[in-house]
Formats: structure tokens, sequence, C-alpha cells
């Protein structure tokens, strides 16, 4: 990608050429003024790169084309097509969005960023980059892409989640915004989706295309041989360990899921139904299902790093025969294979119902095979 813009232009101006010759123009939340739509990609892209969020995009915009269908579901089903895209949160706040719009707005998505700052899960940077390319507003944007990109140009030093370097980040954002004189501010898409393009593709965290960047003449970061050092790294800190042991329960095929509370962890998922480390099985069993288990089988530890902690999960595959507690218990079912892996269940845990199928398909051909053998020596 070569660059071909003129040093002597402003910075947007830059931005924006750069962006009409290079940048990404075919995306499907691209070339729409349907708030609603872009409103849906904006969420679904924090801290989720493009080619994650594409079929999860087009997969929802199928169950739910409008704000009114999407406010109309249960959260259950918002859930379940936002399953394996993590950062359950935002599914929550989506769902609770489109429910304002629907009953404060007549159902009609805003596209000015003063009123999309009221929405639940939007923040000033989410709501003008919505406003930027929905009713073309100009305002500055400070996502993580933008922010390296920033930090890199005017040499901002510092870890940028600290309030102070982020306080500078936004008075460059908003310094180096297309300006109402130049004539500029009606390329305000362009130059929105510029930064956020050059953040993604060029002014990458690990070795950036400097040569390829519209802005690298006047970067004070290449000027002093400071890319690979800004922004500045997060400091260092451990991050707090915890281990849960999760109860595999399988029965006739089926397999037990356990609704998690609507806040916290996971929160509204699937998952399996958890006990404290150490704790015996059996005991456990009887005493929160009334159950009894035929066999038990400690399978491999998986970890797994949310943002303010590392999980440890201790899987134990419980096998019963009989069931006679858990029918009708809330916020307990019981899923077919399929199903569960189907559900709104979190990553983890439907890489550990994928495991069991295979298991359980591995130990069908195995059967398969003993019962040939047994045939062919008749």
């Amino acid at each position: 990608m070569a660059r071909s813009v003129k040093s002597d232009s402003s910075f947007a101006a830059r931005i924006i050429e750069w962006q009409c010759a290079h940048g990404r123009h075919g995306l499907p939340w691209q070339n729409t003024r349907d708030a609603y739509r872009i409103w849906l990609s904006e969420i679904m892209l924090q801290q989720t790169q493009v080619a994650t969020v594409l079929p999860y995009f087009a997969r929802f915009v199928a169950a739910f084309p409008t704000v009114a269908t999407l406010a109309a579901a249960p959260l259950s089903r918002v859930l379940e097509h936002w399953s394996g895209l993590g950062y359950y949160r935002r599914a929550h706040h989506l769902h609770a969005a489109a429910r304002v719009v629907v009953e404060q707005h007549g159902g009609r998505f805003p596209s000015d960023a003063a009123t999309l700052t009221t929405l639940p899960g939007i923040g000033r940077s989410t709501a003008a980059a919505i406003a930027a390319f929905a009713g073309g507003e100009r305002g500055a944007i400070l996502d993580g892409n933008v922010r390296r990109v920033l930090a890199r140009h005017r040499g901002i030093d510092g870890w940028p989640g600290t309030p102070a370097v982020q306080q500078q980040l936004w008075r460059a954002a908003e310094a180096l915004l297309p300006g109402t004189p130049a004539g500029e501010s009606k390329h305000i898409a362009a130059y929105t989706q510029g930064m956020m393009d050059i953040g993604a593709a060029i002014c990458t965290r690990a070795r950036p295309h400097c040569g390829e960047c519209p802005v690298s003449d006047d970067c004070i970061a290449r000027r002093d041989a400071r890319v690979d050092a800004l922004p500045s790294p997060r400091p260092r800190r451990s991050l707090p360990q915890r281990a849960i042991t999760m109860l595999l329960v399988e029965r006739n095929g089926e397999i037990l899921l356990q609704q998690r509370p609507p806040l916290g962890i996971w929160g509204g998922l699937w998952s399996f139904p958890e006990m404290p480390v150490g704790d015996d099985v059996d005991a456990h069993l009887s005493a929160r299902f009334h159950a009894t288990a035929d066999s038990i089988e400690r399978l491999p530890l998986r970890k797994h790093v949310f943002t303010h902690f590392a999980l440890t999960m201790h899987p134990i595959r419980i096998r019963v025969a009989r069931w006679p507690g858990g029918v009708g218990m809330p916020g307990v079912a019981w899923f077919g294979a399929d199903s569960a892996i189907a559900a709104a269940v979190p990553a983890p845990i439907r890489k550990l119902l994928a495991t069991l199928a295979q298991g359980s398909h591995q130990a069908e051909r195995r059967r398969d095979c003993r019962r040939l053998a047994t045939f062919d020596l008749m």
C-alpha cells in the first residue's frame, strides 16, 4: 500500500485522502446511514477484531433486523446470538439500549452523540463514531487503535488507561479533527474511518508500517525512534488467581447446564454447575441435587484469562443414571449435545462441551470396533 498524500497538508486532510484511496469501504455496516446497524457494529467491534465480528454481525442482523425486534426479543435469545463473541456485558447493554430506544424514542434510533451517550453501553467515543457515520456529526473518537495512533504521532508518554494521559489524548483528538474553516468537516465519516483503519492496519501494536502511514512525516515517535515504546504499556501487575470445580453431569446423552446470575462474569449465560475446589463431589451432588454419581472422571485443567483475574477450571465428568432432584429446578436444565453447544454458553464452556462430544464419539467408535472384532471371531 503506497503512501500518496502530501506531507504539507493538515493531519486530517492526509487521513481523509488516505482513507479514500486505501481504507476499508466494503464492510457490511458501511455505506449506510442506518444508525441501528452502525451502533451494532460499533458495540461488537469494542475489543474485538473485524474478522471475528463479521459472521456475528451477519447472524445478529438476520435475527434482529430492527431495533424493535431486538427490544422485543428475550435476553436469553440475544445472549444465544452473542455467545462466543465475549465481553457479554455488551449484549446486556445492547438489549437494554434497544428497549430504551423503543420506549423513549419511538423506535427511531438516535444519531446525535448527545442522545447516544444516554443509552446503556455507549460512551463518548462510541457515540461520536456512530454520530459521524450516521449523521455526519463532527466529534472526536478515542478507541484503542486511535489512542495508539495519537500517542505515537503526538509523542504522548504514559499508559493511556490513566486519567491524565486520557485527557491529553482527548485534547489531541479534538485538536486534529477536520476543521470547518478548511471545508473538511463534511468528510468527518471518512476521517473517523481513516483513523480506525490506520490504527488497525498501519499503526499496529507490533511492527507498524510507518513507510505507508500518511502522517508519518511529522510523527514524533518515528522522529525520535520511539515507535516501539509508545504508547506506554500498562504497568505490570500479577493477575489474581481463582479456581473453581465445574461439574459436567451427563445422563443418557444429555448434559446438565445451569444459568448464571444476570450480573457478573458470563451473566445470564448457561454454564456447568460449580463447586469450590477440594469439596467432595458425592457430597455436593447429594446436598445440591439429591443425586448420586455412577462414575466420576477428572478431566485436564482448563485456564481462562479475564480482564481482572485468571480462572483455573477443574472439570469433573460425572455420569448419572437417575436424577431424582433436578427436574423442575429453577435455572437448571438438561440439554442434548447439539443444543448445549448451540445454546448461550461462554466460549470456554463450548470448548468443554465439544471435548465431551468428541470423547463420546470416540467411545462409541471403540465399542463398535469391539463388536466387529467379536463378530469376526465367531
